[in-house]
């Protein structure tokens, strides 16, 4: 069990530094949207670059931080009807939630996010607007941000598993 919740503390690790990066994405992209439109407004100029390099932005945030969220735990919840549930049945609820819900869909995006990647990176994929991005680094992020949300759900499973051998010990029952 040591050797897991190490891996476990290592998963967090990776989801909390992730996550603290994505958050100076945010502040690149105020920068650059504020820079394009003082660049619209003043000069009459404008880049489909700038725009879509926002939107990139944007989805880099929200994907690569969905692991960081869950570290987090600040994922929507029912707390109306968890709140009510014993330390040991809300154990159980968020393992099972995860590997009956989290884990297959993450799996799901995570094999049908790689081919258009795959693809994207392949051909060279660029935006069809004028001055547009290369796609591939975004779709990448889909499969990353994916991936990095079923190692947390992981991490999740080890700890609770841990808490529910703690709480076993100290009833001497088992669940």
């Amino acid at each position: 069990m040591n050797l897991l919740l190490r891996a476990s503390g290592l998963i967090d690790a990776l989801n909390r530094c992730v996550g603290r990066l994505a958050c100076w994405l945010i502040l690149l992209a105020v920068l650059i949207s504020s820079g394009n439109a003082v660049a619209r407004k003043t000069l009459n100029m404008s880049s489909n670059a700038m725009l879509e390099i926002q939107w990139y932005l944007f989805a880099a945030v929200f994907l690569l931080c969905a692991g960081y969220t869950l570290l987090s735990k600040e994922h929507v919840r029912v707390d109306l009807i968890f709140s009510q549930l014993s330390r040991r049945k809300q154990l159980w609820v968020e393992i099972g939630g995860t590997l009956l819900f989290l884990a297959p869909m993450t799996v799901l995006i995570l094999v049908l996010s790689w081919a258009p990647f795959v693809d994207a990176w392949a051909s060279g994929e660029v935006s069809a607007n004028a001055g547009g991005l290369i796609r591939w680094p975004v779709k990448l992020l889909i499969p990353l941000g994916f991936g990095l949300l079923l190692l947390q759900g992981l991490s999740e499973i080890i700890k609770d598993v841990a808490e529910l051998r703690a709480l076993r010990g100290e009833q001497g029952t088992v669940p």
